[in-house]
């Protein structure tokens, strides 16, 4: 059975579809998590929000998946959606877990725009990682996101006035920045799990650039490598990053520049043929990156070599 897809467009129009109160600002709320109600007839629906989330949830009775592994997590996670990315819940049967707490944070575009969180949204990455990639807490990592949605709440609760605007979008900006923060944290904390996807990373673009299927598959792009990981693209970039220092395709650049100097020391294919090999439509693009990388043309290269 295909997911319906069923988009809310306003913060109102969720408050109402949760049967919740009318929200204090029609582009900016806080709502109680515990006050949410996940039914079954949620299940096999993609919903698309036109506004941002921020959700921080402890006590869940669900599984998440980290990863490529599976955490049952009583503890406090954290998960990040910009507007129109999906979300997707599974809900075995009614959600009546009485102790689940947290809060989810909606705001507006319109809530920030001309502002400079407007512009630099954009560079918080973890907006785009999947749900399944959440921050985890740890016990002090909570007290500090649960004192700035505090901060948050008690802002909404007064009376809206010249300065609301500018105050909440600065208590944003905190929480964002500590997130960033966590989600550092995290990369290096959970070592193991990051390492056996560097070193899968590492296995299936060897197999890739060894199979010599590149030339009717092209290169292989950060969305392909992603998938084959089941990681998102933004994930996979931000933990190699923290990793190794280099993004996801730049590790795929430098696999591709490896097998392109191995190609040139030891065959006499022509340069246009080693560039067809290794997935380009255009030679004029393989020299173009090969010498950006090692300051030598590819031709230069083989000379070196050879000499």
């Amino acid at each position: 059975m295909a997911n319906r897809i069923k988009k809310i467009n306003t913060i109102s129009e969720y408050h109402k579809l949760r049967s919740l109160e009318k929200p204090k600002h029609p582009l900016v709320s806080l709502v109680d998590y515990s006050q949410i109600v996940d039914l079954p007839e949620h299940n096999n629906v993609n919903w698309l929000h036109d506004f941002y989330s921020i959700a921080m949830k402890k006590h869940l009775d669900v599984k998440f998946m980290y990863g490529q592994q599976e955490y049952d997590f009583d503890e406090g996670l954290m998960s990040f959606l910009a507007p129109n990315q999906v979300l997707n819940i599974v809900v075995e049967s009614e959600s009546t877990n009485s102790n689940r707490s947290g809060w989810l944070l909606f705001f507006h575009r319109d809530f920030i725009w001309n502002t400079d969180l407007a512009r630099t949204i954009k560079n918080y990455e973890f907006f785009g990682y999947a749900i399944n990639e959440a921050l985890f807490l740890s016990d002090d990592e909570q007290k500090i996101i649960e004192s700035i949605f505090s901060y948050i709440d008690k802002e909404l609760a007064t009376n809206i006035d010249k300065y609301s605007q500018k105050i909440i979008i600065s208590h944003i900006e905190t929480l964002l920045n500590y997130a960033e923060r966590f989600y550092n944290r995290q990369f290096i904390t959970r070592q193991k799990a990051n390492h056996m996807i560097l070193s899968q990373l590492e296995e299936m673009l060897n197999d890739y650039f060894n199979d010599n299927a590149q030339a009717n598959r092209g290169l292989p792009t950060v969305q392909f490598v992603a998938d084959s990981l089941c990681v998102s693209p933004n994930y996979l970039s931000g933990l190699l990053k923290s990793l190794t220092g280099l993004n996801t395709r730049q590790h795929i650049q430098q696999k591709l520049i490896g097998k392109a100097k191995e190609k040139l020391s030891t065959t006499k294919l022509t340069v246009s043929e080693i560039a067809y090999e290794l997935g380009f439509e255009h030679v004029q693009s393989f020299n173009k990156l090969f010498k950006t990388k090692t300051n030598l043309s590819p031709l230069e290269f083989r000379q070196s070599f050879s000499g």
